[in-house]
């Protein structure tokens, strides 16, 4: 098979075989003649730019199928939509906050239930036995405390119960972590983040080898208005080909700071999966090719200084999203996580001095001095 940086260059037909072009054109269009022979017929049901973005990241994650959404929380919807009334989610208590406010706040209206679990914990995995959920869903490295779930054991114990697996490996990426060979029934991915890598398009991906799971994926794609456009995916059909080089560039940078800030003395903590003072480093080590791309750390400070660090960065800007070659800061507790219960985030440590950090591509001696200034501040 072709190493990961040729497939992720090299996608298939382009559906415009006539002229011979090296990058597929975008096909910005609604409708198409019926009797084509790429099968197509209007653009919620299907478009020659989501097949070849689908060809790619399906290639990438060396899985059969990948169907792409206009957002990772489109992605979300898409998966949790396939649950009825009175089933069970075991989550695992550090999601996305967005992925928390959808369960706790859209879906529960519909008689979806959720409980928050800690996977790091031995006592989760007895958890799916007695608890028998519809469905187990987790993040590895988890957002914002990267805390990294044994996945190959959470799916085991799944699999023995006949649960289903929903793994979001953005912050990964397939290049980091291949959940579906670790034994999940899907992967999912906010190609927004490092698979575009450029901060200019939305989009979401769910990949997966049960062709049953696919037709659900499409299925809903198609019945919920879930689709992207198809300008955003031809830039994540360009941004993924860089993949590999950005993302060697970005961890590179992310163990450079953790390791500069882990001794700085405004700096409580530092987490990242491959330190040795991570708790779950064994883990990282066994399932991870490398360490990702962010680094969050916790800042002996109140929200208004952690607030004036995040602010006098020059070459970290404050914003949400993550892994763009630009390099970002943001303050989980009141951007990415502001929609979860004040004591659900003291209970997990979302404190007023947490900050996550997505590095980039800049040089690494830029960013720590930016850090360093910026840091300056704190008594």
């Amino acid at each position: 098979m072709p190493g990961d940086a040729t497939r992720a260059i090299h996608h298939g037909d382009s559906f415009a075989t006539e002229t011979g072009t090296v990058m597929p054109p975008i096909y910005a269009t609604s409708t198409f003649a019926h009797g084509n022979p790429g099968g197509f017929d209007y653009t919620r049901s299907g478009n020659p730019n989501f097949r070849i973005l689908e060809g790619v990241l399906a290639s990438v994650e060396t899985c059969e199928h990948a169907t792409v959404f206009g957002s990772g929380v489109s992605a979300i919807t898409a998966i949790a939509s396939t649950l009825s009334q009175g089933d069970l989610v075991l989550c695992e208590e550090n999601l996305y906050g967005c992925t928390v406010r959808l369960f706790e706040q859209v879906f529960a209206k519909f008689g979806v239930r959720t409980e928050w679990v800690d996977f790091t914990d031995p006592a989760a995995l007895t958890a799916i036995e007695s608890r028998q959920p519809a469905m187990v869903w987790l993040e590895s490295p988890t957002n914002p405390l990267l805390k990294v779930i044994d996945l190959a054991a959470v799916c085991s114990a799944a699999k023995s119960a006949g649960v289903p697996v929903v793994v979001d490996n953005t912050f990964a990426t397939a290049l980091v972590q291949r959940p579906l060979q670790l034994g999940a029934t899907l992967s999912l991915t906010s190609t927004t983040k490092y698979i575009n890598g450029h901060s200019d398009a939305l989009g979401g991906a769910v990949c997966c080898d049960d062709p049953a799971w696919h037709q659900k994926m499409v299925f809903a794609q198609k019945a919920l208005g879930l689709m992207p456009s198809p300008f955003d995916c031809w830039l994540i059909t360009r941004g993924i080909k860089t993949l590999p080089l950005r993302l060697r560039q970005q961890m590179a940078n992310a163990a450079a700071v953790a390791d500069h800030l882990a001794s700085h003395p405004a700096v409580a903590w530092v987490r990242y999966p491959l330190r040795a003072d991570h708790p779950q480093q064994a883990v990282a080590l066994q399932q991870m090719n490398g360490g990702g791309a962010i680094v969050t750390i916790g800042l002996q400070a109140s929200r208004d200084q952690a607030y004036a660090v995040c602010k006098a960065l020059r070459w970290f800007t404050m914003a949400e999203s993550l892994g763009g070659v630009e390099s970002l800061i943001c303050h989980p507790a009141t951007m990415t996580h502001a929609a979860v219960a004040a004591e659900v985030k003291e209970k997990l440590g979302i404190s007023d001095g947490l900050v996550r950090l997505s590095l980039g591509c800049e040089d690494s001696a830029d960013l720590i001095a930016d850090l360093d200034q910026a840091l300056t501040l704190l008594p």
